[in-house]
């Protein structure tokens, strides 16, 4: 997939050396991953935005990304070619130093010419998990094929990951011919869905059938909540689509998160068949307008 590096750091393509550089140090502080401990995602996008000042703030490298596209650039540079002879203590300043280039792209040449190790080739795969499991966070196992063989590894699935995301399990990715370290297995997160919840960000949405009485006059529902149902007050004239918040009830804290809430969209609930009695006291109500 094409990479837009000017997007990425959300700069003009005629932004000068200063304005690169400004717009990477305010997102390497939101993203660095000291500040969002197993957060893969945020991993990922410092990993991008580095890699996008790194090209950007060379003069040549940006003639040539500029002059060829994306394509055409990275046909001519590998990211060890990307990070060449780059003054990594400038790029991540306070952010971390080589040791964090080093962790997240696993080797490359720094100024001086002194080679890093090389890894292995990184491995990837697919993996579904629960929507509970994505919400509450937890432990997964995973049957991984490598070298012909089968290894069943446990993965942390950290609370409140969402679809798309990657999770890096360090050393389970291909051998290095030449003796160096083993690439990383990555893996990217699909999340099935739930029967009774939906989820917008730290949220969970669920949806509450109340009686034709009960939204009229107020009622107490109980609500599906992802561990034991909670009875709420419905009050008189609530309308259909409107909701009520249960604080605290939606995907689990992580980290510096706080939890996220719950809210039950309420529903009026319209028999299919009513009685003789029913049929006459809805008569009634029409009569009165109602």
């Amino acid at each position: 997939m094409a990479k837009d590096y000017y997007s990425t750091l959300g700069v003009e393509r005629s932004a000068d050396a200063s304005t690169i550089k400004k717009a990477y140090r305010k997102l390497a502080q939101k993203f660095h991953p000291d500040r969002n401990p197993g957060d893969k995602a945020a991993e990922e996008k410092f990993k991008q935005i580095t890699e996008a000042y790194a090209v950007l703030s060379d003069p040549e490298k940006k003639r040539q990304y500029d002059q060829f596209g994306d394509t055409g650039f990275h046909q001519r540079f590998s990211q060890e070619d990307i990070f060449r002879n780059m003054d990594f203590g400038d790029i991540f300043g306070s952010f971390g130093g080589e040791d964090l280039f080093s962790q997240l792209f696993g080797g490359g040449r720094a100024r001086g010419g002194a080679r890093r190790p090389s890894k292995g080739q990184d491995y990837s795969m697919q993996i579904n998990i629960p929507f509970r499991l994505a919400v509450q966070g937890g432990e997964r196992r995973i049957d991984y094929r490598s070298d012909s063989r089968v290894e069943q590894i446990k993965v942390r699935i950290p609370a409140g990951i969402e679809s798309g995301s990657k999770l890096r399990v360090a050393g389970k990715g291909g051998p290095n011919p030449t003796g160096g370290p083993p690439g990383d297995l990555f893996l990217q997160i699909e999340i099935d869905p739930d029967p009774l919840f939906t989820r917008e960000g730290s949220d969970l949405l669920v949806r509450v059938e109340v009686p034709f009485s009960g939204v009229c006059l107020g009622t107490s529902v109980e609500v599906p909540t992802l561990e034991n149902p909670k009875r709420v007050k419905v009050p008189a004239g609530m309308q259909p689509g409107q909701k009520i918040r249960l604080r605290g009830f939606g995907v689990a804290a992580s980290g510096r998160r706080p939890a996220g809430d719950l809210y039950a969209i309420i529903e009026v609930e319209i028999p299919k068949t009513l009685t003789s009695e029913q049929t006459k006291l809805v008569e009634k109500l029409q009569d009165l307008g109602l």
